[in-house]
């Protein structure tokens, strides 16, 4: 600490007024934030490995130069094992983006956002950054190659699989390693592997811009592995929709900077990483759980495991390893990997979720985020109709309006002399509207569609809903599509239902039963 100390008098010129350990960030290195008198602050390091801290001084200096998102390092002691950096602040995109995470992959737009952003970033550190970049500075090594897949590999099999007491063929295993190993590492590619791309590495200035920090394990490799491993962390919870939204945003973004590959081999390449990096993660958890006991790492293996459920379910055709596949299924069949549904959790922040969905979703869609107006009740629905001459009726509840139809396509009585003095509400319009039959053609999709409408709104406890029905001049057939709209939702449904005919000055309200 004392060197540290003379590192930051030698930089600023006076002893720092205060000084405050930070959590660690599970590597060998210590981080405090040092503040002048005029409260600026900077982050100090200590560190006692002086390759990781020399690979991380090159690299921030390095993607500087090339303007991007990164710490800026304002000094550094001559034996590498201390250096000072520019601070980023306290909010990490892992913390922004708490809420949904706890709440079961319920993210809101908000946490939405942050995460298209970061992700459209992520090509921007991996393909400009690896510009001029010497990579033999790198730790522990320079490239992504054969021998690191097979050590992570193998690491999964020690440290999780064997912990198991899964029987399996270890020749016949290691012999699907090695082609899997080698089919990872058969794209040479010159973009810089983060390695450690996760939402804790990743800091949000006021404006919600992403800096990158931590990237001192990075090397030489292929792209595809940091999107894996952000989008497939077990404990995020993504859900399937908003990975697959979160995919597109990259390969998107990849355009700009590379010529990229069609969206079947990206899609195929991805999956290989996805399957590793999901084996790579068991066997750290398998290590730290299983062996350390540490209890966050044992509760992200169920999630671990679903992953891989949902791999293994894309068969053969993406994976050619059918041992390795095999003893995969086997492992996921286990009892003590039983998929246990769990109770959907509501968010703290206004967001929740109804005791049971009324639809059951596509497991590969997630749970759902349901809006805060959910459970009010009950409904009440409105129904107006007017002439296009005179607009459209104004919505009084904030709601923002409903449903609009146009009815003028429809036979006019209004063209006959004996009709053009009474309206759909009398029994002649009605005979004429209903002899000639397309009126009623013209209400049956209105009449499903409105159903279904009101049938979920009252699931889901909504308060509000309106239909319009717009003619030439409001008195014939928007007034008999109104009226028997109205009538048929009432009855049919109980609701209370309220009718204004805006241009005959009528209104009237079907009570609720």
């Amino acid at each position: 600490m004392e060197k540290l100390l003379e590192l930051y008098k030698k930089w600023k010129g006076s002893v720092p007024a205060n000084v405050e350990k930070l959590e660690g960030a599970g590597s060998n290195r210590e981080y405090f934030r040092m503040a002048d008198e005029d409260g600026e602050t900077i982050i100090g390091v200590i560190g006692t490995s002086r390759d990781e801290n020399h690979a991380f001084v090159y690299l921030a200096k390095h993607f500087e130069k090339r303007q991007l998102p990164v710490p800026h390092i304002l000094a550094v002691s001559k034996d590498e094992t201390r250096y000072l950096q520019s601070d980023l602040g306290d909010t990490s995109l892992f913390n922004a983006i708490r809420g949904g995470r706890e709440a079961g992959g319920r993210y809101n737009l908000a946490e939405q956002e942050l995460l298209h952003r970061t992700i459209r970033e992520l090509p921007n550190i991996q393909l400009r950054g690896a510009r001029g970049l010497d990579f033999s500075n790198c730790y522990p090594q320079p490239e992504f190659n054969q021998e690191s897949v097979l050590f992570d590999l193998n690491y999964f099999k020690y440290c999780f699989l064997k912990a198991t007491e899964l029987d399996f063929h270890e020749l016949k295993l290691e012999a699907n390693f090695r082609m899997f190993a080698k089919d990872l590492t058969s794209e040479k590619m010159d973009s810089f592997l983060y390695r450690d791309f996760q939402a804790r590495n990743v800091m949000l200035d006021k404006d919600g811009k992403p800096y990158f920090i931590d990237f001192q394990g990075g090397r030489k490799g292929p792209f595809y592995y940091d999107l894996a491993s952000f989008l497939w962390q077990a404990s995020a919870k993504y859900s399937f929709k908003l990975r697959r939204e979160l995919v597109f945003d990259y390969y998107q973004s990849l355009k700009n900077y590379t010529e990229v590959p069609s969206k079947r081999h990206f899609v195929n390449r991805l999956s290989l990483f996805v399957l590793f990096r999901t084996l790579q993660v068991l066997g750290a958890y398998g290590f730290r759980g299983y062996y350390e006991r540490k209890k966050h790492f044992i509760d992200s293996i169920p999630p671990a495991i679903q992953n891989l459920r949902d791999l293994l379910a894309l068969g053969e055709d993406v994976f050619h390893y059918p041992y390795m596949m095999d003893m995969l299924k086997r492992l996921t069949q286990l009892p003590q990997f039983a998929h246990i549904e769990k109770p959907a959790v509501n968010r703290a922040d206004g967001f929740k979720t109804v005791e049971k969905d009324i639809y059951n979703a596509n497991p590969l869609d997630g749970p759902a985020t349901f809006s805060k107006y959910d459970g009010k009740g009950p409904l009440v629905v409105r129904v107006f109709s007017f002439s296009f001459k005179k607009g459209i009726p104004e919505d009084s509840s904030g709601n923002g309006g409903g449903y609009v139809f146009d009815c003028r396509s429809t036979h006019n009585p209004g063209r006959y002399e004996p009709y053009k003095k009474i309206t759909g509400l009398d029994e002649p319009v009605i005979r004429f509207l209903e002899d000639d039959g397309e009126i009623l053609d013209f209400l049956k999709p209105v009449y499903k569609l409105a159903d279904h409408h009101v049938k979920r709104y009252m699931q889901r406890g909504f308060t509000d809903l309106m239909f319009c029905f717009g003619c030439t001049g409001g008195q014939h057939r928007s007034v008999y599509s109104a009226q028997h709209l109205a009538e048929h939702l009432n009855e049919k449904y109980g609701i209370e239902v309220r009718i204004v005919h805006r241009e005959q000055g009528i209104e009237q309200t079907l009570k609720a039963r």
